[in-house]
């Protein structure tokens, strides 16, 4: 019987290619948690808590979008107590807006929004931005719609717009998202800092993934839990939101193309 053939070892060219394609952040890095919140004096304390809870490295940014219940004076106590930052608009100016503030401030290696409504578990965190400490993402999407975690009954309507604006988005940019509409993105810091972001409503979720899709970014998706509210218990966005982002994914793919 011949002899198997020796395997080669890795030559200096493969480690490098191999390389290429790892770029681990910092061993501990500093995350950075945006929390946009507009009336949520029911819920931004919970949120609050369980993030300083996990055991990382945080920078969290709370930008208050013209709240006229009690949140800018929790967001106040935090300040002095735990170091959070808290940036208010002087009126409602939209969830996008509210964002946008909130990376302009930012300075983590990672960077990921948080609702402030608990409808997302902080304690998903950890896992989520794995991809990104270790080095194989750029972005990492938490999926409401892939199972493995526990999710609340979803309204129908909702649901199917959700899956909509899914297949929307594969169809116009040939990938496989499972979850566009997402409240938890995480990103390396200077990528996120990087996006011409102009959206100030809903319509800032079309417009992230777009730029993200556009330039190609190594993207990845975990499932996570999902705590959803009805109307009723607060939820702000409604299928009515699901035209505007229908337009705003036609316009970032067929339109003029803005600087991603």
């Amino acid at each position: 019987m011949a002899a198997e053939p020796e395997r080669a070892e890795p030559t200096a060219s493969d480690l490098g290619h191999l390389s290429d394609r790892v770029t681990p952040t910092a061993a501990d890095p500093l995350v950075s948690f945006i929390v946009p919140a507009y009336n949520e004096a029911d819920h931004i304390e919970d949120v609050l808590r369980r993030v300083y809870a996990l055991p990382l490295r945080t920078e969290v940014i709370a930008v208050d979008d013209g709240s006229t219940d009690g949140t800018p004076a929790i967001l106040d106590r935090y300040a002095d107590s735990n170091g959070l930052i808290a940036i208010r608009h002087d009126r409602n100016s939209g969830k996008g807006a509210a964002v946008r503030t909130g990376i302009a401030r930012s300075t983590g290696d990672i960077v990921l929004i948080q609702d402030a409504d608990m409808e997302y578990d902080p304690a998903d965190v950890v896992d989520l931005i794995g991809p990104i400490v270790e080095g194989y993402a750029d972005v990492v999407y938490g999926s409401r719609l892939t199972g493995g975690r526990p999710q609340r009954a979803y309204m129908f309507w909702h649901l199917v717009g959700n899956k909509a604006l899914v297949l929307l988005t594969n169809l116009l940019w040939n990938t496989t998202l499972s979850d566009m509409e997402t409240g938890y993105k995480a990103f390396r810091g200077e990528i996120i800092r990087s996006f011409e972001l102009t959206e100030s409503d809903f319509r800032i979720e079309p417009e992230i993934t777009a730029k993200v899709l556009d330039r190609r970014l190594r993207l990845y998706q975990l499932p996570i839990a999902y705590y959803g509210r009805t109307p009723g218990e607060g939820k702000k966005i409604s299928w009515r939101d699901g035209f505007p982002a229908v337009w705003t994914l036609l316009r970032l793919r067929f339109g003029p193309r803005r600087r991603a």
